[in-house]
């Protein structure tokens, strides 16, 4: 079991990343929407809650409008759950950074379990039983578990035995799951993976979490989603999330609401935009997993989204005289490439692993962006041609001492 402390060197956070330009649909009904004055009801008024329902309901989930609750990004989104839930977190270790900080605002402890070898995104269930117990000993009292399927930071989506196995030891210890599905539409190969929503195994014990800017909404426009179970106590956590996002007191902004409403009906240029944001990280994190492995790193292979993590351990001598012995020496070394050190997963700071992201390789200004949008193959764009070959001749320079 680990348990987290505030990081006594905090550094500058360069999230969010800037993204794709700005789907023309999307801007269209923003602006249309602009003369809105009065902001979101909490929670989402009843248009959104109708289309995230129809939303959920197009991926396999039976949901109503009573079940869902809209918050202005994923930050006071899991806020109100993890004070509504009333208790320990327990976490994967690494996870997405986003996790750990609302829970450390409500004073609530954390605790990390380590995933296992196939993928990220969900502990090891024996790993769980085990951090839950030593949490109990020590006088916490965990309530919720947080998954990430697909995962971020590594990019993999877990098995479904795997996932299935964790489910049932959670539903065992009573913790509520908090299924964060958030890259659930950016499979690389969608035909090739199978994936299950926790959702669809622990129907009355798991709430599905969306943060809509990884896929339907650019990156600057925060809003996310809650689906909860169709139960008794499934109503009365929403009930009281409700009351917590209310009493926030930051409403989701009138006229960014009716552009996430007509984003969640997902017309065909939503949908095409999806498809071809799937495929170019696809196709970019591929580049960079075979960039990493040949340069002697180990790194499970992306399956969705824009990540995926890299564990240099078998390079620590030649890191190490170049005075690289730790994941937040790597990051500042790696830092042209937005690398994020394993640190900020809460992972062993010591360790060194590595975030690395497609968004890096995308270009400096919207024009190269579109670029990357428009064109058939994006590995046949210069600048992305010339970032890739960079970072193979930065990896062999940080690499070459150990020769010999």
């Amino acid at each position: 079991m680990q348990r987290t402390a505030p990081d006594p060197r905090p550094e500058p956070d360069p999230d969010p990343p800037v993204g794709l330009p700005v789907l023309p649909d999307l801007a269209a009904h923003l602006a249309a929407a602009a003369g809105r004055t009065d902001a979101e009801p909490p929670g989402g008024g009843a248009p959104l809650r109708s289309a995230a329902a129809g939303y959920w309901e197009r991926r396999g989930l039976a949901t109503g409008p009573g079940q869902i609750l809209a918050a202005p990004g994923a930050a006071p989104l899991l806020l109100a759950l993890y004070a509504a839930a009333d208790g320990a977190v327990v976490l994967p270790r690494p996870c997405s950074e986003s996790y750990a900080p609302p829970a450390r605002l409500l004073g609530r402890a954390v605790h990390r379990a380590p995933v296992p070898a196939e993928s990220g995104g969900l502990p090891d269930p024996f790993a769980l039983l085990e951090t839950v117990r030593r949490a109990r000993e020590h006088g916490d009292s965990p309530r919720v578990l947080v998954l990430s399927v697909p995962d971020d930071p590594t990019g993999t989506c877990p098995a479904p035995e795997q996932l299935h196995e964790v489910c049932e030891a959670a539903a065992e210890e009573g913790l509520w799951v908090l299924s964060d599905e958030t890259r659930r539409d950016l499979l690389h190969e969608p035909h090739d993976t199978v994936l299950l929503s926790p959702a669809e195994m622990l129907p009355g014990e798991v709430v599905v979490i969306s943060d809509l800017r990884a896929t339907l909404l650019p990156a600057s426009w925060p809003a996310a989603l809650a689906r909860f179970p169709d139960t008794g106590p499934g109503a009365e956590l929403r009930t009281t999330t409700l009351e917590a996002l209310g009493a926030l007191r930051t409403p989701l902004p009138g006229p960014l609401a009716c552009a996430v409403t007509h984003a969640l009906g997902e017309p065909d240029t939503v949908r095409a935009r999806t498809a071809t944001v799937a495929r170019i990280h696809g196709v970019l994190t591929a580049a960079l997993h075979h960039t990493l492995t040949e340069a002697g790193a180990l790194c499970r292979p992306p399956r969705a989204g824009s990540h995926l993590y890299a564990d240099l351990e078998p390079l620590r001598r030649p890191l190490t005289t170049h005075g690289i012995a730790e994941s937040s020496a790597l990051e500042r070394a790696l830092a042209p490439w937005a690398a994020r050190g394993g640190h900020r997963f809460g992972d062993d700071p010591g360790a060194l692993r590595v975030r690395l992201g497609a968004e890096a390789l995308l270009g400096a200004d919207q024009e190269l962006r579109q670029r990357v949008l428009d064109a058939p193959d994006p590995l046949e764009l210069p600048h992305i041609t010339e970032a890739l070959t960079a970072l193979s001749r930065a990896l062999a320079a940080l690499t070459a001492a150990g020769d010999g």
